[in-house]
């Protein structure tokens, strides 16, 4: 690779720097691929360490960068769609990537009893999902069932842990949906939500709640927290629009 200099620009050489990586990115660098050492870096692009590690720093902030552990820097995969206003006639996604890793019964708190319309002290079913994309893990689902809604729920076919969310979820699919409501909020990773998506507490996650409708009655209620950085909004029934990121990052 040859030296690049960065011309004298009113914006922080910092910020210069993010754009001027971000094409490397795109042109030099495919998913995965470890970066050069902060060292080599800097002697490229002539500028202090402290300057490539702010630039680093936003665009691991962006979802461009993954900072890994005993690994080093890599190319961050294509952010995953979040779909919203589409699929009104679908359960939640059981496909290969959501994983079911729980389910216990519980009174939920207030605020989910209030949606669910159940009483407050009332037991639901809580499935514990957890999303992975790319080998990594993006997003983590709390879905509210009250026990009317799956009536014909077997202990015995399914009496705990994944295999009881599993089950909840197969039944869940018997009844007609009449649609779902969404709603999308930024929001701060709680302590429980970080360790599960590996990030810090208090990092910036999408906060997705649907209510499942049935016969005019909430049948579900689900909370799914997504990695901010990992993660866009999509609309329509396809969602497959990317701009500017580059042949390898454009995904649907």
């Amino acid at each position: 690779m040859g030296t690049t200099q960065l011309e004298s620009v009113p914006e922080p050489k910092y910020w210069h720097l993010k754009t001027v990586l971000s094409e490397a990115l795109d042109s030099e660098f495919s998913v995965g691929e470890i970066l050069p050492n902060e060292r080599d870096l800097a002697a490229r692009f002539g500028v202090a360490r402290a300057t490539l590690r702010q630039a680093l720093e936003q665009l691991e902030l962006e979802g461009r960068l993954q900072r890994r552990r005993g690994v080093g820097t890599t190319v961050a995969p294509p952010r995953m769609g979040v779909a919203v206003g589409s699929r009104q006639h679908a359960w939640p996604d059981a496909g290969d990537d959501w994983q079911a890793v729980d389910c216990t019964v519980t009174a939920p708190p207030a605020a989910v009893a209030a949606a669910l319309e159940t009483g407050p002290d009332e037991a639901v079913h809580t499935v514990r999902r957890s999303r992975v994309s790319h080998g990594q893990p993006v997003a983590a689902e709390l879905l509210y069932v009250p026990a009317s809604s799956v009536p014909a729920l077997s202990a015995i076919d399914a009496p705990s842990g994944p295999a009881r969310a599993r089950g909840v979820l197969r039944e869940l699919q018997r009844l007609e949906l009449d649609g779902r409501e969404s709603a999308v909020e930024l929001g701060s990773a709680r302590a429980e939500d970080a360790k599960e998506l590996d990030r810090l507490p208090g990092a910036p996650v999408l906060v997705v709640t649907t209510r499942f409708l049935v016969e005019g009655r909430v049948a579900a209620l689900s909370v799914a927290t997504y990695r901010a950085d990992t993660c866009r909004l999509t609309f329509g029934d396809a969602g497959g629009v990317v701009i500017d990121e580059g042949p390898e990052r454009r995904a649907s």
